[in-house]
């Protein structure tokens, strides 16, 4: 008769030839971005915003002062509002973000099957509301993935973003029994395709609507604490800046160094944010006789309410209201061909092995 100690062994032989026969080894390409509501409603809302300025990276304030805020104020009041503006730019297959990124994951699959066949699974999550990053990472665990590649789709680095990203994917891969290789992607301010992309997009828009006065370039705001304290968003954001123009320099477009402005977006609370702003920014053009203006916003891969909404609506009606003539909101990357291309040479360090 066996012991109960080599019965135990036995076992335990038995699970690991088991598990090793269903476990190959795959690579899997995490593709994430911040996220969206379910639903364009007030509830919808309310969970998704909870959910977001809940985070610690998101707002770096005393937790317990800014819980009674968060429940005491702002999620009896924002939530109704925020409604009204995703339901300015939802369509009928559900939130923009949501919609082209699964688009961007599509192609990026595609591309990489033609490279790697099935060893490479592609899928997309979103750091806030669904699909979540714990519950695909779980996907990745079920097929058996020994290599774990995360591309957050933030071209800049920032604490808000990129590393509360990372604090996600950490947390869950903290409860694995057997934890994959992970390569996390932290940044491509200055990847050259991207750099690329951005002024095919300009120059396709100059070729049909003609030179404009200035060419706006609108990045996320960000406290300024925030870089004072170490964050290199805005650094990251000067980077992709000067890259582009000097890209742009080479086409022959009509623009001189001048006609570009960097200016920063979406601010909320009463801290000083970077500067400049982009609302106060277009007003001050229009007032100064910069009639006719052109806009992008290189730190968003695909287009959502701070593009569609904030951008394209609000800061027209800005600028207009100014006295502007002519307004142009040129459209994130997106799934373009030369956006996927990009984001394929961003991940092909990491697929080099294999």
């Amino acid at each position: 008769m066996k012991s109960r100690f080599s019965a135990k062994d036995d076992f335990l032989k038995e699970k690991t030839v088991d598990n090793s026969s269903q476990c190959q080894a795959k690579t899997a390409v995490l593709l994430t971005n911040l996220g969206s509501p379910e639903q364009p409603t007030p509830g919808a809302l309310r969970r998704y915003l909870r959910q977001f300025l809940s985070d610690p990276r998101v707002v770096e304030i005393p937790r317990f002062i800014w819980m009674i805020i968060l429940h005491g104020i702002i999620l009896r009041i924002r939530p109704k509002k925020s409604a009204k503006l995703y339901q300015s730019v939802w369509t009928e297959k559900g939130a923009p973000l949501l919609v082209i990124s699964q688009a961007q994951k599509e192609k990026v699959a595609a591309r990489l099957a033609q490279q790697y066949g099935d060893d490479v699974i592609v899928d997309v999550a979103m750091r806030y509301g669904e699909p979540a990053i714990n519950s695909v990472l779980q996907k990745f665990q079920q097929q058996g993935v020994d290599n774990l590649v995360v591309l957050p789709l933030y071209p800049q680095y920032a604490g808000p973003t990129t590393a509360s990203t990372f604090d996600a994917v950490s947390g869950e891969l903290q409860k694995w029994r057997y934890v994959p290789s992970l390569h996390f992607i932290n940044s491509y301010h200055n990847n050259s395709h991207y750099i690329k992309a951005l002024a095919n997009t300009v120059s396709e828009h100059l070729a049909k609507q003609g030179t404009p006065d200035k060419l706006v370039l609108s990045y996320h705001g960000m406290p300024e604490l925030f870089h004072q304290w170490g964050d290199p968003y805005y650094d990251f954001c000067q980077i992709t800046t000067d890259l582009l123009k000097a890209e742009l320099s080479t086409r022959s477009l009509g623009l001189s160094d001048d006609d570009f402005v960097m200016t920063f977006q979406s601010r909320f609370g009463k801290a000083k944010w970077l500067q400049p702003y982009t609302d106060e920014t277009l007003a001050n053009l229009a007032q100064n006789g910069h009639t006719h203006i052109a806009i992008i916003s290189p730190a968003f891969s695909a287009d959502c309410l701070e593009t569609l909404e904030e951008l394209e609506h609000e800061n027209r009606d800005i600028f207009m209201q100014a006295g502007g003539q002519e307004y142009h909101y040129i459209a994130a990357l997106n799934d373009r061909d030369d956006h996927i291309d990009a984001l394929v040479n961003i991940l092909a360090p990491a697929l080099t092995k294999l």
